[in-house]
């Protein structure tokens, strides 16, 4: 059991680190206009009205009208993570990316409160020093959606910290464990550290989760999806919850399964 509880702890690391670090929590398309046609350009395009006849067999190319609706827009892939939204650029090959920190709404740059209290709030006095990354919601007055966004963010980090201080007491406990009394202490301790790491794993995918959500509402308007789902990467995230959990209750259990035997 102890082995199992490693292995358990192990893979909710490898999940979380991967998931921290990826950017396809979120996946879908946006709906935008259609650039125009050129040297470079040639389909996928609008012709406002240049040679006919050479685009007349490509049907690619669409004829601007003003009644042509839906044919003046196409539908680009994005995909976003805690860090980045990248973007298919529709003008190039790949994709071109900006800090998801850029992507708060309009409504929340103002100078509102972490809380609601105050005019100045945590995020503006930790963000610049500790995530430069951050620095955007400082410079006009850090909003609720920076805050919780800071806030998703450093319990992913605390999530991932406990999680390596769990591994290794799980791992003391295994290998170099001298006597039942130090298993038992570190079985002990691996399993509340495994717990409270489970605990803000759980809490920042939800606010992730909710400032996302309020992204797609208020974000720019070149931005919002026109449709959206969880990606691999959220899976990952909550894959990697649900071994930790499994990884404490299964060294609680074999904590008390010593104690018993013990006594």
């Amino acid at each position: 059991r102890a082995l199992l509880a490693v292995s358990l702890n192990l893979m909710a690391l490898l999940f979380s680190t991967t998931a921290f670090i990826t950017t396809h929590w979120c996946e879908g398309t946006q709906r935008v206009p259609k650039p125009s046609c050129g040297k470079e350009k040639k389909t996928n395009c609008l012709n406002y009205g240049g040679n006919e006849t050479a685009n007349e067999t490509n049907q690619n190319v669409v004829h601007y009208s003003w009644e042509t609706g839906d044919d003046r827009f196409l539908f680009r892939y994005f995909h976003t993570g805690i860090w980045y939204s990248c973007e298919e650029n529709i003008n190039a090959a790949g994709e071109k990316c900006r800090s998801f920190i850029d992507l708060a709404p309009a409504s929340e740059k103002g100078p509102r409160s972490l809380l609601g209290f105050g005019r100045m709030s945590l995020t503006a006095l930790w963000s610049t020093s500790l995530l430069p990354e951050f620095s955007h919601c400082s410079t006009g007055g850090a909003g609720r959606w920076c805050g919780v966004l800071w806030l998703s963010v450093v319990s992913e980090v605390l999530y991932i910290m406990l999680l390596v201080v769990g591994f290794s007491l799980m791992c003391l406990e295994l290998f170099h464990s001298s006597s039942v009394i130090d298993g038992l202490k570190l079985n002990a301790f691996a399993a509340v550290f495994t717990v409270l790491s489970g605990l803000l794993g759980m809490v920042a995918h939800m606010m992730y989760t909710q400032v996302f959500q309020v992204t797609v509402s208020l974000g720019p308007e070149d931005w919002r999806p026109h449709s959206w789902d969880y990606g691999w990467s959220f899976c990952l995230a909550w894959g990697s919850f649900t071994c930790c959990m499994a990884a404490s209750v299964t060294t609680l259990n074999s904590y008390t399964k010593t104690v018993i035997e013990f006594r």
